[in-house]
């Protein structure tokens, strides 16, 4: 047996799309700088990343569109780029999808998905009228794009890159047009879609939610680089640096100094095993991972093995913003802190809390630095 990512294969199991060493430099600059990546058969793998990373240089690339100045694509072991080697983006296989859906106005939503189909009239009709039905959309086989929502366009276009049975699919930033109303059903049917064609997607997206709720693989980007990659429980949950960390959420940051392989902070002593003498450090935590309690005159509650020491902060704002609570704290030292509560809870400000921090959720990163330790 071999691992290739998180997932478990076969020796004879090959990825459906491989991309080795992919570098793309635009005014000598590297856009795309040496990325590998692997995606199997029926698998969700998200490149994510902010704005400007690579990652749709890096889908074009593997569409054929862009053109790498170094590195090899291999669709089901079939080399199609690199290597003195160029399939054209016609003969890849690939279906594409944009958050632009590019629907021919002029066509009906019929026409629009039998686009590009090979075969009989009577095949072709069968395949639409298929989709169609899948994506919830056969009664509006003669309508046309202008007389449908955004949703029923964005499903009429999976639809027609579904068509000619593609054995991957590239989507950038396909549901980015849609109102946030729409968004995450449309979402939900579009993998349920995905899934059942078993086909093989590349999904482009800089929101981590989106990322979170679709991939069975995540490919964290960053200036052009692969910096992480793993299931998303596994990258949310052990960030290779702080960086990685504030991409998913909100973060706490509390500096120290090592002593004896030891941070001391407001909330007691923490392990940084591996650091010498006078390092700084970052102890990162999550705002939910935060705990509150109340002030009891002038007294904490007692240290716990799973929360260590509690420190008294007080409140310098709190909102509600509709499926919790906010609050803004700051520490005896200046210091500023910033802890999420299921619910409504609004104490107001100048009220003196008790704060601590769980102790499994916590991160030690080297300062400006990018190794990890728990």
């Amino acid at each position: 047996m071999v691992f290739i990512g998180y997932k478990r294969l076969t020796l004879t199991e090959a990825p459906r799309l491989e991309i080795t060493n992919i570098t793309r430099r635009f005014g000598g600059r590297p856009v795309v700088d040496d990325v590998s990546l692997a995606v199997m058969p029926g698998q969700v793998t998200c490149l994510l990343g902010p704005s400007g990373c690579g990652k749709s240089t890096t889908l074009r690339i593997i569409a054929g569109v862009e053109r790498a100045d170094e590195g090899e694509i291999r669709m089901d072991g079939k080399l199609i780029a690199g290597g003195g080697v160029l399939v054209p983006p016609e003969a890849r296989g690939t279906g594409l999808m944009f958050q632009d859906f590019a629907l021919f106005p002029h066509l009906s939503v019929g026409d629009n998905v039998a686009f590009g189909l090979s075969g009989t009239r009577t095949e072709k009709r069968l395949r639409v009228r298929e989709l169609l039905e899948k994506v919830g959309l056969h009664r509006y086989v003669d309508n046309f794009p202008h007389e449908l929502s955004g949703g029923e366009q964005q499903r009429v276009a999976l639809a027609r890159a579904l068509a000619p049975r593609p054995k991957i699919m590239l989507m950038d930033e396909p549901f980015s047009g849609l109102d946030n109303r729409l968004r995450d059903g449309i979402r939900d049917e579009t993998l349920a879609v995905l899934k059942d064609e078993g086909t093989a997607v590349l999904l482009v997206t800089h929101e981590p939610e989106e990322a979170m709720r679709m991939a069975d693989e995540i490919a964290l980007m960053r200036r052009g680089r692969i910096v992480q990659r793993g299931a998303p429980y596994n990258i949310y949950n052990a960030p290779v640096d702080r960086e990685a960390a504030a991409f998913f959420s909100d973060v706490n940051v509390i500096k120290g100094v090592v002593k004896g392989a030891l941070t001391h902070t407001a909330f007691g002593q923490f392990l940084a095993p591996g650091y010498p003498d006078g390092a700084e450090v970052e102890i990162v935590i999550r705002p939910q991972h935060l705990r509150i309690d109340f002030d009891r005159g002038g007294q904490g509650p007692a240290p716990t093995p799973d929360h260590g020491v509690w420190a008294p902060a007080t409140v310098a704002r709190a909102r509600f913003v509709g499926t919790e609570s906010i609050v803004d704290f700051v520490m005896e030292d200046a210091s500023t802190l910033k802890a999420t509560v299921p619910n409504v809870f609004l104490p107001k400000p100048g009220t003196t809390l008790w704060v601590a921090i769980r102790r499994d959720r916590c991160f030690v990163f080297p300062a400006g630095g990018k190794s990890a330790q728990r």
